[in-house]
């Protein structure tokens, strides 16, 4: 089906940067609103329930799997996340452009169930520079950085199953690639013919 809004699904390895890039997109376009995740993990820093994810327990989490609330769900590093069907259904269906940020699993997923969903991953622009922002966020110790590490190379091996990827070097530049790619959904045919439609009507475009 396709759905008034636009669905973006953002991707990335622990560390590449998705969270400030989504984060500062959403302050940018206001006319973006950002999907909110299940998570069985517990808060980080200053998270608050219903703003970065949903923190439910496992229970919640299994009864949520069994009455098929999600659209994906998975386990990442030792926790599960899940993303709800209906809540995306909702904003899209009335013509919002949602945003969301996942691991490449999910994001796979979401395509089987959303096929105009636009997956965009996110890549560091070295190894080097990936192990330096996971040590410097200081929020992890040195085995679960390790652990983000291994587990970022079997993420980036399935970068070519996306739609758009953006290097995240300068991030100035990276956020001008983000919004790049949501300005130029817009601006597909369907997406003007049904925002524009006086427009279209008037040049006597059937």
């Amino acid at each position: 089906m396709d759905y008034p809004g636009n669905l973006f699904v953002v991707a990335a390895p622990s560390g590449a940067g998705k969270s400030s890039l989504v984060k500062a997109l959403l302050e940018l376009d206001s006319l973006v609103y950002p999907s909110v995740s299940h998570t069985t993990r517990q808060p980080r820093g200053q998270e608050k329930h219903g703003r970065e994810y949903f923190f439910v327990s496992n229970a919640e989490f299994d009864a949520m799997v069994q009455a098929n609330a999600f659209v994906e769900w998975a386990h990442v590093h030792g926790n599960r996340y899940g993303t709800s069907k209906k809540a995306i259904e909702e904003r899209i269906a009335q013509g919002n452009d949602v945003i969301l940020e996942i691991d490449f699993q999910g994001a796979l997923q979401i395509k089987q169930t959303f096929a105009n969903a636009v997956l965009v991953f996110i890549l560091p622009p070295s190894w080097e520079e990936l192990r330096s922002r996971l040590e410097r966020r200081g929020e992890d110790t040195a085995d679960v950085i390790e652990t983000r590490l291994k587990n970022a190379a079997v993420e980036m091996a399935q970068v070519g199953k996306f739609d758009f990827v953006i290097i995240n070097e300068l991030f100035e530049r990276a956020l001008f690639d983000l919004k790049a790619v949501v300005h130029a959904q817009r601006l597909r045919y369907i997406a003007q013919r049904r925002a524009r439609a006086d427009t279209f009507q008037s040049l006597h475009i059937t």
